[in-house]
């Protein structure tokens, strides 16, 4: 025992002067930690045998088992004998989706996408490993599944698809009960929570405590891009109850029926919750998610510089739309520093809305010198039209958040404007460059509307409908290029078919989607170990996006890659981040990867340290220990 214990001391010894040989070379340092870093390639422990290991969807591996995992898992006899490889059961899954697709429905009510949702929900439930592979391996098919736009079906519906809790529930009956009920959770380490409080999901509206699928949506997506470990991400609901007055007198609804806390009771709510996640999981990122435009803004102020934490509808969706604008500007053949110039008209004045504008005019600002003048001209590009139409400093009790874009009544007259101008009138008078709906209002871009942007001082007009779901976009790219032209620029929230303009030519349909920046800013903060989530950190994601597309495809038009590339764009974007923190003083590490030596990594090796960091859908080795 005592030669054993020698050789232990002097194994430790050796690592310890191997680290610190190492130390001074990070790249030889990168190339060591490849073998103990790697996402899913450890020998997992396991306390549980037999049946209890095919009923748990983090361990199961159905056909899968090996015969000397069968036998130290007590598992011979249970499984048909075969031994089955992932490929194999990857293909038995996919035969068995075609046939039951349309079976899985309860009835014509049930849509062809929710019974996909209810199919896929099914091998969540069974066997999580597999379900990544296959949402992995079909990421551009599942993608719209699992997330808009049929989140939104299965958010409306989720009292009749509820099966098996998922994720965690915080109430407004839960107060004073939250810091011992973290601990209900069972994992150890929990590195991502996506929160709602389901009171603006989607374009959709107050959906209670059925906007817990939003939150599971977005994790699931976390795991797929960015290789977050499933096993450490946690969706939560808190439930302060709901302004809905259907779900209100629902027998069968499962959230609190009661109307929505408001002020400090709220506030009080989600100060605890906050409190509790960050006291059991000091480095968890918390992202905010279909919070109503009312709190979202607040919420994020109130945390941001405390926690790590963001509003993916506020800040994500300003990423994502500031990646699109910049492509635009390179699709006309400019240069990106020629947006500044660009003529924005803004339908949505919500948090999205806003959002974007803030994010914007921050660009336009630091391309013209990052001073206060250059801010404060920057304001006289955005043209914002909510639902009372243009938005002056005439227009009474005005949000406190749109304010700054608030046009002063004078200049506005100049245009042949006024407090109150309808969209079709603004576009008419300003001529814009890009039209940029964040409503919520399906079909609010109108024929009228269209005809109008034909009009443009831009030779390539951009449009984006960025809302969802799909029924909320303010136009189709089939009416967008049929009206403004086969030059224009289309893009959109949720999925579209590309449009054969005939000739050979084709419009093509860009999803702006969210999910090319969230995973990346998400799996970049982690890595960095930055105690917050900058300005900067976000604005290189997005210019990390717009940079994404060739030259070629952005002449095309093409100015947002495709979704079947989301795993390469995620750890891109996930390394601007880090870099970007690095940059800012604010990382401080990852494991075992202090600040000091993320700060020696080369942009390659950066590239690196987060591939290597992405957790990918293999069977572990499972290790039984008695308790």
């Amino acid at each position: 025992m005592s030669n054993f214990s020698g050789q232990i001391r002097a194994s430790s010894s050796l690592m310890r002067r191997l680290r610190h040989r190492l130390s001074d070379d990070p790249a030889r340092l990168l190339q060591v930690r490849c073998f103990t870093t790697t996402e899913g390639h450890r020998p997992t422990i396991v306390h549980k045998r037999s049946l209890d290991i095919l009923h748990d969807p983090w361990f199961n591996k159905g056909t899968a088992f090996s015969m000397t995992e069968r036998d130290r898992l007590d598992l011979r006899g249970l499984l048909p004998p075969n031994v089955m490889s992932t490929e194999q059961q990857i293909g038995r899954f996919m035969e068995d989706l075609k046939r039951l697709e349309q079976q899985a429905r309860d009835g014509p009510s049930d849509p062809y996408a929710v019974a996909k949702w209810r199919i896929l929900n099914r091998l969540h439930d069974r066997n999580e490993t597999m379900y990544y592979k296959v949402l992995i391996a079909n990421i551009k098919e599942y993608a719209p599944i699992v997330y808009t736009p049929t989140v939104g079906l299965v958010c409306q519906n989720y009292g009749g698809l509820f099966r098996r809790p998922r994720g965690m529930y915080f109430s407004a009956e839960d107060r004073g009960e939250m810091m011992s009920m973290v601990y209900n959770w069972p994992s150890e380490q929990v590195d991502m929570i996506v929160v709602t409080d389901g009171s603006r999901i989607l374009g959709l509206g107050d959906l209670g405590v059925q906007g817990i699928a939003i939150a599971i949506g977005k994790l699931d997506l976390y795991v797929a891009a960015a290789g977050i470990n499933p096993q450490r991400v946690l969706p939560v609901m808190i439930d302060v109850g709901t302004n809905n007055e259907k779900l209100l007198k629902d027998p069968l609804y499962l959230g609190l029926q009661q109307h929505r806390l408001d002020g400090d009771d709220y506030l009080a709510v989600i100060d605890e919750f906050m409190e509790a996640v960050f006291t059991r999981w000091p480095n968890v990122i918390v992202q905010f998610e279909d919070f109503q435009s009312k709190w979202a803004f607040k919420l994020l102020q109130r945390y941001r510089d405390t926690y790590r934490m963001f509003n993916d509808d506020v800040q994500g969706t300003a990423g994502v739309a500031i990646a699109g604008l910049l492509g635009a500007v390179r699709a006309q053949g400019r240069p990106m520093i020629d947006f500044p110039k660009m003529k924005i008209v803004v339908a949505g004045a919500g948090s999205a809305g806003i959002g974007v504008l803030n994010a914007a005019r921050k660009t336009m600002a630091r391309m013209l010198g990052d001073t206060e003048t250059a801010f404060d001209s920057a304001r006289s590009q955005f043209w914002v039209v909510d639902a009372k139409g243009l938005i002056t400093e005439e227009r009474q009790n005005i949000d406190p958040e749109a304010q700054p874009f608030a046009w002063k009544v004078k200049e506005v007259k100049r245009q042949g404007l006024r407090e109150g101008a309808s969209l079709v009138e603004v576009v008419r008078q300003v001529k814009p460059d890009v039209l940029l709906g964040l409503s919520a209002v399906g079909g609010l871009f109108s024929k009228e509307v269209l005809e109008a942007m034909k009009s443009s001082t831009s030779t390539r007009p951009a449009i984006f409908a960025m809302s969802n779901p799909t029924k909320n976009a303010e136009c189709t790219p089939e009416e967008a290029f049929s009206i403004v032209g086969e030059n224009a620029i289309f893009a959109s929230g949720s999925p579209f078919q590309d449009v054969d303009l005939g000739n050979g030519h084709i419009g093509h349909c860009n999803q702006g989607n969210n999910m090319y920046l969230f995973p990346g800013i998400g799996l970049g903060t982690l890595l960095s170990g930055s105690r917050i989530i900058s300005d900067g950190m976000l604005q290189a994601a997005a210019e990390c996006l717009a940079a994404y597309m060739t030259e070629e495809e952005v002449v095309k038009g093409v100015i947002f890659p495709s979704i079947s590339s989301i795993r390469d764009i995620t750890k891109q974007v996930a390394a601007a981040v880090v870099r970007e923190a690095i940059e800012e003083d604010l990382a401080e590490g990852y494991r075992e990867m202090d600040a000091r030596e993320l700060g020696r990594l080369s942009q390659e090796e950066i590239a690196e340290y987060v591939d290597n960091n992405m957790w990918s859908p293999e069977y572990p080795t499972l290790v039984y220990k008695n308790d």
